[in-house]
């Protein structure tokens, strides 16, 4: 390390006293960069904001997860990462990081001299992997699930129509979620009677076509019902400081909530899921409502089982539950990078703005030790944005732009049904794409097994990949492992330029191209550039 960083990096001083719009009580960190320095981390929904910008507004890891995963880990360019086991807030003033903690004063850790140097130094240290996948399935087929097509109207019917309708029309069969609205009620584990006649024979036909399949699950349990009065007994539920159950507000009105700090608690949820899949045949769940700014809002009227339980130490624990279950996807967690868990980015609307946001927060996955990662539904899986929207003016290309992306990801997911709101020449496009990472997936699975040893991320940012070389603000392609260059086109434009890095590289067309250099790519609407390292 240079003279000048080190001297640099000594500058970090402490303060007991919070300033400017700090959120969390304790020490401040005062953090100048180095020069050219940038900065990555802490929240995944903020990808589309990283590399930090010199200004930004207050963000406090122990009140929100924007929607997404949360780790408390920020990485530079140069090589250092700054590393908490408890949340903390941070923003960016000119060139200085300012970081507050109630745990103590938070300064860098030199990792090497990249960005690639702090990740992996931050991840052998604090996140290592543990040597094991998801269920491999999720690298090699699409994910199909019911949420956009049929929102809180799941029954069996149109569940086993939208399965049949994946395979009349060509698409590879996959993993099946059934979405929000299944069960009787939060809490209960039984389908509902008057929309699905058969559940164990539906999983039946589902598993003979060639799915496997999922059923959507939060944390959350409805008053006044025999399993609300069962878990209130037993003390397996959030208190409130008078010993009360506490009742959570969150996106679907008003419930109580599994204490999943108390190892009983989590013992019995454990034991009634197995009941229900040893009754309905399903292989696992979308653990979904795990989010630290559900519980942070009433934090201060919350009593955890554990003493230094927080919303943040829910939310982990939430994720630690999805663990025991090798079919999970979780969208918000704190921590536990390097773990088996699918994680999903929060949901996006269906905009082109949505679809620029899908890399940038890929990206920023991977860099907080989450590689087997899947972008939102193809899309979108804001159900609200459709709402409004008749289907005769969808916008096709949109469609089929998110579907490129996702086809080169780690994993992709359909919900809105391509075959209904698309003409036949853009229904092929996305057919060809689900084949195409369907023709990836051994490639896929490779890194992720590596993954799985090294908490190398499967997508790589362009600058961890080749750092110092002018990448650090390429939002707009990546690296599939260490072979395949993905260069999408995110708007409605038939062509791009991209930022070839050293070496040789052969494109989707056969063409070959050494870099560094930046070419301009016709793009047609069927094309979704991409490069193959080529190896002298």
């Amino acid at each position: 390390m240079s003279r000048l960083k080190l001297l640099i990096s000594a500058l970090v001083i402490f303060s007991c006293a919070i300033s400017g719009n700090a959120q969390i009580s304790g020490y401040v960190s005062r953090i100048p960069s180095l020069p050219g320095e940038k900065w990555w981390g802490c929240m995944v929904g903020l990808g589309s904001y990283m590399p930090y910008r010199a200004y930004t507004d207050v963000e406090d890891l122990s009140k929100d997860n924007h929607n997404n995963q949360v780790v408390p880990l920020l990485l530079s360019s140069e090589g250092r990462y700054i590393w908490s086991d408890l949340p903390f807030s941070f923003r960016f003033s000119g060139d200085t990081l300012i970081i507050s903690s109630g745990s103590g004063p938070l300064g860098p850790v030199s990792g090497g001299n990249n960005l690639r140097d702090a990740y992996l130094a931050a991840s052998e240290r604090h996140f290592s992997p543990s040597g094991e996948i998801p269920e491999e399935v999720f690298f090699s087929r699409p994910q199909y699930n019911t949420w956009i097509e049929l929102m809180y109207d799941q029954n069996q019917t149109d569940v086993e129509k939208y399965a049949d309708d994946v395979i009349k029309n060509g698409f590879p069969s996959g993993i099946f979620m059934i979405d929000d609205n299944w069960q009787k009620y939060y809490g209960n584990l039984e389908f509902k009677p008057e929309r699905f006649r058969s559940p164990e024979e539906m999983t039946r036909r589902l598993h003979r076509k060639g799915f496997r399949v999922m059923l959507w699950l939060p944390p959350f349990v409805s008053p006044d019902s025999p399993e609300y009065r069962d878990a209130a007994k037993a003390g397996y539920l959030v208190k409130t400081v008078s010993g009360e159950p506490a009742i959570i507000r969150w996106w679907n009105g008003y419930s109580a909530c599994y204490d999943l700090t108390n190892p009983d608690a989590t013992e019995y949820l454990e034991k009634e899921l197995r009941k229900c899949m040893g009754k309905y045949g399903v292989d696992g769940f979308k653990f979904d409502g795990g989010d630290i700014s559900l519980m942070a809002g009433q934090s201060d009227s919350l009593v955890f089982f554990r003493n230094d339980a927080s919303p943040a130490v829910f939310s982990q624990c939430w994720a630690e539950f999805a663990l025991r279950f090798p079919y999970n996807e979780l969208r918000a967690s704190y921590g536990l990078g390097g773990q088996a868990l699918v994680q999903r980015l929060g949901d996006k609307t269906y905009s082109w703005d949505s679809v620029k946001k899908l890399i940038p927060e890929m990206l920023a996955a991977g860099l907080l030790g989450y590689p087997y990662a899947c972008p939102d539904m193809i899309g979108g899986g804001e159900f609200s944005s459709f709402l409004d929207i008749d289907d005769s003016k969808i916008d096709q290309d949109l469609i089929v732009r998110s579907c490129q992306i996702h086809s080169m990801m780690p994993m992709m997911q359909f919900s809105v049904a391509p075959w209904r709101i698309l003409d036949d020449e853009h229904l092929e496009i996305c057919r060809s794409y689900a084949k195409l990472h369907e023709e990836l997936g051994p490639y896929i699975l490779s890194c992720a097994v590596h993954a799985s040893m090294t908490g190398e991320p499967i997508v790589r940012h362009m600058e961890y990949a080749f750092p110092h070389q002018g990448f650090s603000e390429c939002t707009d392609q990546f690296m599939l492992g260490d072979r395949y260059m993905v260069a999408p086109v995110v708007d409605r434009s038939c062509w791009r330029y991209v930022d070839i890095p050293a070496g040789r590289w052969q494109d989707d067309r056969g063409s070959v191209f050494t870099g560094p250099c930046r070419i301009k790519v016709e793009a047609p609407i069927e094309r979704l550039p991409y490069y193959i390292r080529i190896d002298d």
